[in-house]
């Protein structure tokens, strides 16, 4: 007699997304498509008086952010390859923006950091970014401001929190 073949399990399809959450969604993607451009970049780095590629910034904003991180810790938080972090690296070093440094928990490991010109590097951008999001926003008031900063980083929480459950990493998140 032939085997019947298994039984496919199906989950259930998940709920559809509310309206607020489509629109969020779009929201978000204007953002991503409007922060992420060319020309905004180009511009930026010009009003910074900074020649760096946004895959550098980017690199360059993940080290400011946190202690001294290797260079594997680092693709990872920025979900690339780490060869291209390799390759970023050794180019920010040439330019003297990064150094690399021992790592305290395994002698044959190296983390990289800023040097003084990266960390100045790093400020500029910020300063400059900071001043164009200052214009773009000037008409709004305080409180609009302070819920909006405050909204933001509960939702970056709770993507992060999602994204390692997801992942079925058990973390807890900030209150």
């Amino acid at each position: 007699m032939p085997k019947s073949p298994p039984a496919v399990v199906q989950a259930p399809a998940p709920a559809p997304a509310s309206a607020d959450v489509i629109e969020i969604e779009r929201a978000l993607s204007r953002v991503a498509y409007l922060s992420s451009r060319v020309r905004q970049h180009d511009r930026l780095m010009a009003q910074a008086g900074v020649s760096l590629d946004r895959a550098a910034v980017a690199l360059l904003r993940q080290i400011a952010d946190t202690e001294p991180l290797r260079p594997s810790e680092l693709a990872n938080r920025l979900a690339v390859e780490a060869s291209h972090v390799t390759r970023q690296v050794q180019q920010l070093e040439k330019s003297g923006y990064v150094t690399r440094v021992p790592d305290p928990e395994d002698g044959r490991a190296q983390r990289i950091q800023l040097t003084p010109v990266g960390r100045e590097v790093v400020d500029r951008i910020r300063e400059t970014s900071r001043r164009g999001m200052q214009a773009a926003l000037a008409d709004w008031s305080p409180q609009d401001l302070q819920q909006l900063a405050a909204l933001f980083h509960r939702m970056v929480d709770d993507f992060l929190g999602y994204a390692d459950t997801d992942a079925g990493i058990n973390t807890e998140r900030p209150a």
